[in-house]
C-alpha cells in the first residue's frame, strides 16, 4: 500500500488556523452568552416566579446578634452553679440589651418553625431548571436547524 501524504501550503494552513480560531472563539462566546443568559434568566425567575427561593437566605441574615460578652460570662457561672436559683447583676444598658436580644430571638425562633426548607429548595431547583431550558431549547433548535438546512444544500 502506498501512503498518501497530505501537504498543504502555507495559504491554505493559514485558512486552517484561522478557521479554527474562528470556531472556537465563536464558541467560547456562545458559552459565555449561554451561562450568562441562564444566569440572568435564574435571577429573574427567583425575583419574580419562584419568590421563595431565597428565602433560607433572608432569614441567615435576619438572625440574632450572638450574646454579649457580659452575658456569655454569666451564663457560664450559672452553668456552673448548682444551686436552684440564682442572681445575676446587670447594669440598666445590659438589662436593656438582654432585653432587646431576647426579643429578637424569640422573632427569629418563630419564623424558623413557619419556613418551609424542602419548599423553598424545590423552588431554587426550579429556577435554575426552567431557565436551563429556556436558553438551551431555542439554542439547540437554532443551531440544528441551520445544520439541517446546510447537509440539504
Amino acid at each position: 500500500m502506498e501512503k498518501k501524504s497530505v501537504r498543504l501550503d502555507r495559504s491554505q494552513s493559514r485558512q486552517v488556523i484561522r478557521k479554527i480560531y474562528l470556531y472556537l472563539f465563536a464558541l467560547l462566546g456562545l458559552v459565555l452568552l449561554t451561562i450568562g443568559a441562564v444566569r440572568f434568566i435564574n435571577m429573574g425567575l427567583k425575583a419574580y416566579v419562584f419568590t421563595e427561593a431565597e428565602n433560607e437566605q433572608k432569614m441567615n441574615y435576619d438572625r440574632p446578634m450572638e450574646d454579649p460578652y457580659y452575658l456569655v460570662e454569666k451564663t457560664e457561672a450559672i452553668k456552673s452553679s448548682t444551686d436552684k436559683e440564682i442572681t445575676i447583676t446587670l447594669t440598666e444598658e445590659q438589662s436593656v440589651q438582654l432585653k432587646k436580644l431576647l426579643k429578637k430571638n424569640e422573632e427569629w425562633e418563630k419564623q424558623q418553625g413557619e419556613f418551609d426548607y424542602i419548599k423553598s429548595q424545590r423552588h431554587r431547583d426550579a429556577s435554575i431548571n426552567l431557565s436551563l431550558i429556556l436558553v438551551g431549547l431555542p439554542l439547540y433548535l437554532a443551531h440544528w436547524m441551520i445544520i439541517r438546512r446546510e447537509t440539504k444544500a
